[in-house]
């Protein structure tokens, strides 16, 4: 089998479903895994609900409120994610987001509001774009198909 590598900062997509897929940003690689999570895992932080379109022509309230971004911190399994070339430089949050942040409620609340200001700094600044727009849901990440199947799908 092949050995992924992550690293923190690495953005990735997730395999949730055939539709479900989201981009998100490694905050902390755990390659030996954890007492409460026995399998190799990553913490990861990524947007909930993405920040709408805005004009030059709205008021600076209208495209202040469009720009808020509600993110979410999770844990999940090496084999939901797929790493991509592609880094975004979050400061700060690798000592916020821990496994001792799923604790408990409050914890895990103030985290998102750490990562809610870093996700929102990096959207007004105009660095990484790609990040703030939501993937397409007819995205769906390649998957290894036994050559039976392709041959079915080709029409041979």
């Amino acid at each position: 089998m092949l050995e992924r590598r992550y690293q923190s900062t690495t953005a990735a997509g997730t395999e949730d479903g055939l539709c479900n897929s989201e981009e998100v940003v490694i905050v902390q690689p755990l390659d030996s895994g954890s007492k409460t999570h026995p399998f190799p895992h990553a913490l990861v932080c990524g947007i909930e609900r993405y920040p709408s379109s805005i004009t030059r022509r709205m008021s600076k309230t209208r495209q202040a409120k469009r720009s808020k971004v509600k993110p979410f911190i999770k844990t999940i399994n090496y084999n939901h994610l797929m790493p991509t070339r592609y880094t975004l430089e979050l400061e700060g949050l690798k000592g916020v987001v821990t496994n001792d942040t799923f604790k408990e409620v409050s914890q895990r609340e103030e985290a998102k509001k750490t990562v809610k200001k870093a996700l929102e700094e990096r959207y007004t600044s105009g660095k990484n774009r790609w990040f703030f727009t939501p993937l397409s849901k007819t995205w769906v990440f390649p998957v290894e198909l036994d050559p039976g199947c392709i041959n079915a799908i080709i029409g041979f």
